[in-house]
């Protein structure tokens, strides 16, 4: 029998979990549907920022990263989570090629269709490449390991995850009107599902900024901070939401994440400022509100402070970046 104490416990700590992975946000660089036949090979270069994602839909390949080889059967998936240097090979002695010297059909801007190969053993894979832009990205990404593998799944998960690659999985047979949205949503899903299914099974490190995510008091409070910026709060106040004595709180949450509250607290709302700026047109003004500052110069000072630039010299460099700098696949391919 269930423990409804143990219950409510991991249902908590599972919640806290589930609010990181929402506040990360996708943004596509290259999705590809690739018909490949035997023999065959990919070459996929560093792709710093990124997490990359393929998805064997029919068939089979050998993923290699480094030292490690893993074969991927159908139905599996790979989430490289640092955007390491990789290939994908029908055999573990073919020849690759690097991806941008392999000719496509060019769908759009980030989405591509491939057929490569020498005419043999056919397979079939979905490949995503995915800047995470989100303030929570780089905690995440340090504890996460460079490759998470998933291709066994329990019953609770195989539901979902198989349902999202039968849509893949028809979205690639054939180029529909709206296919290109359809695929690169699935492919945030399924990112999604694979990283839910590494925090359920992995095992996790005693301290460390996901075991605080996890832990049914801290958690809570990180949640609080990260989903409401704006409030005014007090170490008294979050101790008190995680039902525990200020020094209590203060002490584990130090311990678990390496910070003191009040100070993860400053640097979590100077992250989700320069987020904002990043992707949103507001004004400065109503960004500094919005994450807890009730005076502009006071938030500009911290904001400088923290990323060594003011709020507006980061807005006009960001977006000198997506003018001139955005990762295109024809760019790289030309």
């Amino acid at each position: 029998m269930v423990n409804p104490r143990n219950a409510s416990t991991a249902a908590s700590a599972g919640e806290q979990v589930g609010d990181g992975l929402h506040l990360l946000r996708f943004t596509g660089a290259l999705y590809c549907r690739a018909e490949l036949s035997a023999p065959w090979g990919v070459e996929f270069p560093q792709l710093d920022g990124y997490m990359t994602l393929p998805i064997v839909l029919a068939g089979r390949c050998i993923l290699e990263i480094g030292d490690e080889r893993h074969v991927l059967e159908a139905g599996s998936a790979a989430l490289i989570t640092r955007g390491a240097p990789h290939r994908m090979l029908s055999t573990a002695d073919a020849a690759s090629t690097p991806l941008f010297d392999i000719p496509v059909e060019q769908l759009s801007d980030t989405y591509e269709h491939m057929r490569f190969g020498g005419g043999g053993e056919r397979a079939q894979v979905a490949y995503a490449a995915l800047r995470v832009d989100a303030p929570l990205t780089a905690r995440l990404i340090a504890e996460l390991p460079d490759v998470i593998r998933v291709d066994a799944w329990d019953d609770g998960e195989a539901g979902v995850f198989q349902a999202v690659l039968r849509l893949l999985a028809r979205e690639a047979e054939v180029i529909e009107p709206g296919g290109e949205a359809v695929m690169t949503r699935l492919a945030d899903v399924l990112v999604i599902q694979v990283l839910r299914w590494w925090l359920r099974h992995a095992d996790h490190d005693a301290n460390g900024w996901l075991a605080a995510l996890r832990d049914p008091q801290i958690g809570h409070a990180l949640g609080r901070m990260h989903a409401r910026p704006e409030e005014d709060w007090s170490l008294v106040e979050l101790a008190r939401q995680s039902n525990m004595s200020r020094s209590a709180f203060a002490e584990r949450f130090t311990t678990l994440v390496g910070e003191s509250p009040m100070r993860y607290l400053a640097g979590w709302r100077l992250e989700q400022a320069r987020s904002e700026l990043a992707r949103t047109t507001d004004p400065i003004a109503t960004i500094s509100s919005r994450v807890g500052y009730s005076s502009e110069a006071a938030f500009s000072r911290a904001f400088k402070r923290h990323h060594g630039l003011t709020p507006g010299a980061v807005r006009r460099a960001d977006a000198a970046v997506q003018r001139h700098t955005a990762v295109r696949a024809p760019a790289q391919r030309a």
